[in-house]
């Protein structure tokens, strides 16, 4: 199999044409040697990619015949990247700012849910019975007249 194709179809990258300009920026390669696209894949091969600053490298187990779904994934591949990297990672998952700031933009569909819920709660809380509410309002405009 091409390894455009397989790392597409253990879901490394989202599209075949994603994984393909990757390979033509040599951010892929098999043991030292950068791949072009056509670079068939065997089983045994360490596969070495460059993706988001991190150096992962996963060594074939066995070629899929087509994508595969991402519970299976662990049987054609092993993940051999090294613990460093995996460090670095995480640090860099830690460092970003995993929300954006408060009071900058609209508010997001998550953040109008938050409000919704929030006004619902605080509402229900103070008056049960609107018709009561509204009521008295009713009384006193009658009143006036």
């Amino acid at each position: 199999m091409r390894i455009d194709k397989f790392l597409w179809s253990i879901r490394f990258y989202k599209t075949r044409s994603i994984a393909a300009e990757e390979i033509k920026k040599n951010r892929v390669s098999i043991g030292t040697s950068a791949v072009k696209s056509s670079k068939e894949v065997k089983e045994g091969d360490v596969i070495k990619i460059r993706k988001n600053q991190i150096d992962y490298k996963i060594k074939v187990i066995q070629i899929p015949k087509s994508r595969i779904g991402a519970k299976l994934v662990s049987l054609h591949i092993k993940d051999v990247t090294d613990k460093e990297q995996l460090e670095l990672l995480k640090m860099r998952k830690l460092s970003q700012d995993y929300y954006r700031n408060r009071g900058e933009g609209r508010p997001t569909k998550k953040d109008r849910r938050d409000m919704d819920d929030y006004v619902e709660s605080d509402l229900s809380s103070d008056f049960t019975d609107w018709d009561d509410f509204f009521g008295e309002t009713d009384n006193v405009k009658d009143s006036e007249d």
